[in-house]
């Protein structure tokens, strides 16, 4: 492994402990430790079906991370952004495969820990991720990209897979 490629991935690392684990990690453990949190919802041992999710969504943040890393060149912090467009891996099925990785952590969460508060703070976070995409990301792709991202758009649907735009004329 190259110098460059050992740094991606440490700030890549250091990234991941400071946001993604911060969303997925102490905020749900300062919901759940509060003395105000409402009680578990009763779904019995269904509960446990919350690790799939879990399992899956971490999976995939972890391969995104990687397909960053070695195919963009770059990390998932806005500050050192891929230099290259990422359309491979997962990214040939949504073009936000990363947030989808976090978000299934979290729902799996508010199901493993039969959490209302967990299923309102996935909620606001999916919120907080559609604006960032709409407002900062995408506009941000388009004019470093340019028609190549236009492209990809056009191809790779947004949040779930199979619901690509279909293209005119």
């Amino acid at each position: 492994m190259k110098r460059g490629e050992i740094m991606v991935l440490l700030k890549t690392f250091i990234f991941t402990i400071l946001v993604p684990c911060t969303v997925i990690i102490y905020i749900p453990y300062l919901l759940l430790s509060s003395p105000s949190a409402p009680p578990p919802m009763q779904i019995g041992p269904f509960r446990y079906l919350g690790t799939i999710p879990i399992l899956i969504g971490t999976l995939i943040y972890l391969r995104c991370v990687l397909d960053f890393a070695f195919e963009g060149r770059g990390t998932p912090a806005p500050t050192d952004p891929p230099k290259e467009l990422v359309a491979k891996g997962l990214y040939r099925y949504v073009r936000n495969p990363m947030y989808v990785g976090v978000l299934s952590v979290l729902l799996g969460e508010a199901i493993l820990f039969a959490s209302r508060a967990l299923f309102i703070l996935t909620a606001v976070v999916f919120l907080c991720f559609h604006l960032f995409v709409l407002l900062y990301e995408e506009p941000t792709l388009r004019q470093k990209f340019g028609e190549s991202y236009q492209k990809y758009c056009e191809s790779v649907p947004r949040w779930i897979p199979g619901r690509a735009k279909k293209k005119k004329g």
